[in-house]
């Protein structure tokens, strides 16, 4: 029985492409969009594919399925849909790379029908799991091993632990068996070497950790609050509370990643099964170990966040681990070089080459700096902060700081293409324009609770009922638009 069960989890794998991985520049601020690809046994619905990259390329994509393929043996069959990564159908019907590795290793490669979503329907039912429970609400990431290591964190939960309904609420762990290595060794893998040529991905930035603290990466997120998006509490509905300074726990796991309300704490390894303590407010995050700090990040949390962290088992916190005065906001006034640099206490910190000449306001905290415009607080740009607190005492026209500044609010404009049945999709809500409508191209200025679309020199105000952030600027690629009756 138990070969039997393991003939069926390792017949039919579905693979596809999706994309929602946004990428941001952490010097010119700049969102790019990345791409996972993703795999899933049909049998079990285990994910035995999900790779971060920069570009969907053909040769990145065989790059992923060779290493599933190392990891849990050759299935008979991979099912695809007929994108150019996969299939040279619709082309000049040539063999693709993606071809040639189920070739080579007695893969029988199997095809969609065009336009025919519901034939993957199991790998595009986990990518809805995927959008709702990690990348809708996750941000933005500084690298491709950032977005990697959070998604890695997600897929152990989704394979191991999580229930999944259709299958009597089991985890797909528990119906999943790979092929014995014994057996893998016996038949081999045959892998082209063009892929031993997979072009290189953005690589996290380097950061100069304080003095005494061990030189780790540190996977950055851009804070949901950041993009807009609010945090939510179960059942969708944001949490309200005193919002108080929160303590509690949490066991460093064998990847040295640890998961907090959505963002990602590189520990390390070497720290697995080590007890940290999170000591948290609006203002900043401390991570300590037995009772020393051995890491202050900028909090991401919100009011809400604090109230369902102290339900979950957090307790009320004491003073803050920070020395007297650690904690304490400055600002100063300066103008930009033209290499986009200012001078701060003996450093030259970059601001951004576009500020050249502007004179700023700049924000100093614990560990960031925000530059600002003096006259209306807007937020410009936001850097690490390299001073120590005796060369902050020490700059010259330090002042106490004034509120925060905040990002430019304006609505952002985008287009939407209106499809056959006079509808278009803006940040996941549908609007309805009507069926006149049909193939045009239409301008929509998103706001934080409209949309405002232009017609015919007329303006057409809709009520925003998502707070999912513009992901899309440009119109969908043009389709044919069926006659209507």
């Amino acid at each position: 029985y138990k070969r039997w069960q393991r003939d069926r989890a390792m017949q039919l794998w579905q693979m596809d492409i999706v994309g929602g991985v946004m990428l941001v520049n952490p010097v010119t601020g700049e969102l790019t969009e990345a791409k996972i690809v993703t795999g899933v046994d049909d049998h079990s619905r285990y994910c035995v594919i999900a790779s971060v990259v920069e570009r969907a390329t053909g040769r990145a994509v065989c790059s992923a399925f060779v290493r599933a393929l190392r990891a849990f043996g050759v299935p008979e069959e991979v099912l695809t849909d007929n994108g150019k990564q996969f299939t040279d159908r619709f082309g000049q019907g040539g063999e693709v790379l993606f071809d040639r590795v189920c070739r080579e290793n007695g893969i029988a490669h199997r095809l969609t029908q065009p336009a025919s979503p519901t034939t993957t329907g199991k790998v595009e039912r986990f990518h809805q799991t995927l959008r709702r429970e990690l990348l809708d609400d996750c941000g933005a990431f500084e690298s491709i091993e950032a977005a990697q290591a959070a998604l890695d964190v997600w897929v152990e939960e989704y394979n191991s632990v999580r229930p999944h309904q259709a299958l009597d609420m089991q985890s797909p762990a528990d119906r999943f068996t790979p092929i014995p290595q014994e057996e893998r060794d016996v038949l081999g893998l045959k892998v082209p070497g063009v892929l031993s040529l997979v072009p290189q991905q953005r690589m996290a930035p380097v950061v100069v950790p304080p003095a005494g603290e061990p030189a780790e990466p540190v996977p950055a997120v851009v804070a949901p609050e950041a993009s807009g998006l609010p945090v939510r509490g179960p059942e969708g509905v944001a949490s309200v509370g005193h919002g108080g300074p929160v303590e509690f726990d949490r066991v460093v796991p064998a990847s040295g990643n640890l998961q907090v309300a959505g963002k990602q704490f590189w520990l390390g390894p070497a720290r697995s099964g080590l007890t940290v303590t999170f000591w948290a407010d609006t203002a900043a995050i401390h991570l300590l170990v037995a009772g020393a700090r051995i890491k202050t990040v900028r909090s991401h949390l919100s009011v809400a966040d604090l109230t369902q962290l102290a339900a979950r088992g957090g307790r009320a916190a004491g003073p803050s681990p920070l020395p007297a005065g650690d904690g304490e906001a400055f600002e100063v006034d300066r103008t930009v070089n033209n290499a986009g640099l200012v001078g701060l206490g003996g450093h030259q910190v970059l601001a951004a080459e576009i500020l050249g000449g502007r004179r700023v306001g700049i924000r100093i905290d614990a560990v960031t700096l925000s530059f600002f415009d003096l006259s209306s607080r807007e937020l410009l740009r936001v850097r690490p902060n390299p001073l120590s607190s005796d060369e902050v005492q020490r700059l010259r026209g330090l002042r106490p700081a004034g509120p925060p500044p905040r990002p430019r609010v304006d609505p952002v404009r985008v287009q939407r293409r209106v499809s056959a049945v006079g509808t278009v999709m803006v940040c996941r809500q549908v609007v309805s324009l009507g069926r006149t409508y049909a193939g045009r191209t239409v301008t929509v200025h998103v706001a934080e609770s409209t949309f405002t679309v232009e017609l015919d020199g007329q303006v057409r105000v809709i009520q925003r009922t998502t707070d999912v952030p513009v992901r899309h600027v440009k119109a969908n690629k043009p389709s044919k638009v069926s006659d209507v009756v």
